[in-house]
């Protein structure tokens, strides 16, 4: 053993533990029944949960998306009122943002997979990790409270003074429910971010880790510095409805654009929330359907962290027609752009690493190929919201609605059908029906344009957003968008069919049907309710295809704990930092 000032070398006993294809238990059958559930500090459950809630609000709020496009088929009323209409939108807006996309892919997809690509048998804060979860559920509560209370029809940004000039108790319900939230994501981030740095297997360095697990770290950054400034802000508006406190509202001395620059502060690294861990899944899929190691894996692992940092610095972009200094405007068109380029450095090593490849086109290659177009497209449409003489035309347009909608739902959404589709086998132990997977992803990419495209269109020509009446000439393109939005119901509901139908009836899953070299695959499927029976030991990267299977499945020299036989013995070298 040598010992220097820096570095610990440690030589360690290891093991092949070749994944059992017949496990005879796993989280699933561990603990069983309702209270069994409720209770569990086990992150898989905990993530499945996630889930299952976060499916619930997503088809919740597509059912009033759907609603909102149907009423937009004609100019005039079609079938419900103008004040119905403006209360569905902020509840589609609101439920998709904050019950969604924001928890998603880190709480849903993250909870599941972080630790076991850790190696680790769980999160940092297992009943911390419980906790967020009722935190969410509390959150959801407070928000249905508000309904029941005469709704709120603020838009889902909450702006002064719609927010604070007397609607009421549903404004101060909602506001409250979005402050509860705010702690969940706040204890999930911080879970991760312990877990990262405290509870890796032997082996596993900074330059091995998965870049799922880069981007996981970079979203905990992000949900631990801003989502408090949201609360303060919500908070802040709660206290002005309750005690007609001047803060925001004009009427009492307030000022509305203030809510505007604490809302946005928390909102523009929001959207990078939602998106940024959608980036970790891409890599992870483009990795293994590519049997190629990453291209610039230093590269796309610090451009997660740069993202984070730099997009604390570009929510006056949001702002530009709030009457900000020629100065400001500037800075902040100018910080739009620079954020776009660890953007593009991951669009192009992503790229690099498919060429020459040897792809396989499976569902979750699909939806790589269908995020990497539309996220392209939304992303080059910020670049021209970004530009100030553009912007002020295209505010408050329904181009916003185009671009944002490609960024957080061809963006985030897409990369979360492609985890799910990823690690459903590892999640289930089951294998969906691919060819029915492949026709929804098709109906979605169809469906999806055909909504959101004509839209661009309409905002280019300055059909603005929210209104509930539109003139003749914008009558095709509504109509062509409510066509595409039914198209994506339709593929939507296809994926519920087969999803759910694999589970009772699915072809059994192998513990690494992809053949990838990720730890989270060298467990079984499902998981054991530890997730390894073996503390593992890395000693090669998570993208190295060009060495063997038998390399990524070792742990430490213990008891085989029901492993048989063709265990190789090895010694490898593990470099520890010094505390």
């Amino acid at each position: 053993m040598a010992i220097t000032e820096a570095k610990k070398m440690t030589t360690l006993q290891v093991k092949r533990f070749k994944p059992s294809e017949n496990p005879t238990n796993n989280y699933l059958t561990d603990e069983k029944g309702v209270w069994a559930w409720m209770t569990t500090v086990d992150h898989k459950k905990i993530g499945i949960m996630y889930l299952v809630a976060v499916a619930f609000f997503f088809a919740l709020a597509g059912f009033l998306a759907i609603a909102l496009r149907t009423e937009l088929w004609t100019p005039a009323k079609t079938f419900i009122e103008a004040d119905t209409y403006n209360q569905l939108f902020t509840l589609h807006g609101a439920m998709m943002v904050f019950f969604v996309l924001v928890p998603s892919i880190p709480a849903a997809l993250g909870n599941f997979i972080l630790p076991m690509q850790l190696g680790a048998k769980d999160v940092a804060f297992p009943r911390l990790n419980l906790a967020s979860l009722y935190i969410y559920v509390a959150g959801a509560i407070f928000t249905f409270a508000a309904l029941a209370s005469g709704g709120f029809d603020t838009g889902w940004t909450f702006y002064t003074p719609y927010s604070s000039d007397g609607n009421g108790a549903g404004v101060i319900w909602v506001t409250l429910g979005v402050f509860i939230l705010g702690f969940s994501s706040i204890l999930t981030g911080t879970n991760f971010i312990t877990t990262i740095h405290k509870l890796r297997a032997p082996g596993i360095t900074w330059d091995r880790l998965p870049l799922n697990i880069w981007a996981l770290y970079a979203t905990s950054i992000i949900q631990v510095l801003a989502t408090p400034v949201l609360a303060i802000t919500i908070l802040l508006l709660a206290f002005e409805n309750i005690m007609d406190i001047g803060i925001f509202d004009p009427a009492l001395g307030g000022d509305p654009v203030l809510f505007q620059h604490f809302f946005w502060f928390y909102s523009h690294p929001a959207v990078y929330i939602m998106i940024v861990p959608g980036f970790g899944i891409i890599s992870e899929v483009i990795s293994t359907f590519s049997k190629k190691t990453v291209f610039g894996y230093w590269a796309i692992a610090l451009s997660s962290l740069a993202i984070a940092f730099i997009g604390f610095l570009v929510w006056g972009h949001h702002m530009f027609t709030s009457g900000q200094s020629a100065v400001a405007t500037t800075v902040f068109s100018f910080l739009t752009f620079l954020v776009g380029i660890p953007t593009g450095i991951k669009i192009f090593n992503w790229i690099a690493t498919l060429y020459k490849g040897s792809i396989d086109m499976k569902t979750p290659m699909l939806y790589v190929f269908i995020f990497l177009f539309l996220f392209s497209i939304g992303g080059f449409t910020g670049i021209m919201l970004g530009a100030l003489s553009v912007d002020i035309h295209l505010h408050d347009t329904y181009y916003v609605v185009a671009h944002f909608h490609y960024v957080m739902m061809g963006g985030t959404l897409m990369a979360l059908l492609a985890g799910l589709h990823y690690w459903w086998p590892k999640m289930t132990g089951k294998m969906y029906n691919e060819t029915l997977a492949k026709i929804s992803a098709v109906l979605i990419f169809i469906g999806f344009n055909m909504t959101f495209l004509p839209q661009f269109v309409m905002g280019s020509q300055g059909m603005p957003r929210r209104y509930y009446n539109y003139i003749d000439q914008f009558t095709p393109f509504h109509q062509t968008s409510t066509i595409g939005s039914y198209i994506l119901g339709v593929a939507f509901l296809i994926i519920l069919y087969y999803l759910v139908k694999s589970l009772f009836g699915g072809e059994k899953a192998s513990s690494n049907p992809w053949n990838s070299r990720g730890l989270e695959w060298q467990s079984t499927s499902p998981p054991d309710f530890h997730n390894f029976d073996h503390t593992p030991v890395v000693i090669n990267g998570p993208y190295d295809y060009h060495k063997p299977m038998e390399e990524f499945q070792l742990g430490l020299a213990v008891s085989h704990n029901g492993h048989d036989a063709e265990h190789t013995s090895t010694e490898v070298e593990k470099t520890e930092e010094k505390a």
